[in-house]
């Protein structure tokens, strides 16, 4: 995954009518913090920031006055209704340090005839190097057949990459699928 540059500023000014202030002129209020260093508060540009944090696990690299900064997203407060960003947390890294993040799991494929699929989990834990973060993971289930799992260990993890997740959980279950008489049968007994 590539990092994206913002331009940010140092903020001064705290509280919530700051804030307001700041998302009325188009900024998003965030705080860098990690490595044991001071917190800094700053503002990031509203339209950019959206853009570049669609992705989950998003590293970005920020240019707060003429000194560079590289930072992945932890944690992003949403208004409830317009869904529009309200503040940030960011974590700063450094090149080739690791990090635990979570990654989407993406189904490709059809199972055989007559069997259906179950997602059971939609993430898995994994620890990469920072500048290096898969956005997803991929599990074919191409042919397999009723009564076959997929386990969190057959993943196929992108290169230096490690699975945290315990390599037991189900990922995937693969059952039959039911039959119209038998969905005929279930719907007097629900009633």
């Amino acid at each position: 995954m590539s990092e994206q540059k913002l331009a940010a500023e140092l903020r001064t000014e705290f509280g919530k009518g700051f804030a307001r202030r700041a998302r009325a002129a188009g900024q998003i209020p965030a705080v860098i913090y990690g490595h044991g260093a001071e917190p800094i508060h700053i503002n990031l540009p509203g339209r950019a920031t959206t853009l570049a944090v669609r992705v989950s696990n998003a590293l970005l690299s920020l240019d707060i006055n003429g000194e560079e900064h590289l930072a992945l997203v932890k944690d992003i407060q949403r208004d409830p209704i317009k869904q529009i960003i309200e503040h940030m947390d960011l974590l700063t890294v450094r090149m080739g340090e690791k990090v635990t993040v979570d990654v989407s799991v993406h189904v490709i494929g059809e199972a055989a005839i007559g069997a259906v699929a179950n997602q059971e989990a939609t993430t898995v834990s994994l620890e990469a190097e920072a500048t290096h973060l898969p956005t997803f993971v991929e599990i074919s289930i191409e042919g397999r057949n009723a009564g076959e799992h997929v386990h969190a260990s057959d993943i196929v993890l992108p290169s230096g990459s490690t699975l945290l997740t315990d390599p037991e959980t189900l990922i995937i279950n693969i059952s039959e699928a039911a039959s119209a008489s038998e969905e005929e049968e279930e719907a007097p007994a629900a009633e």
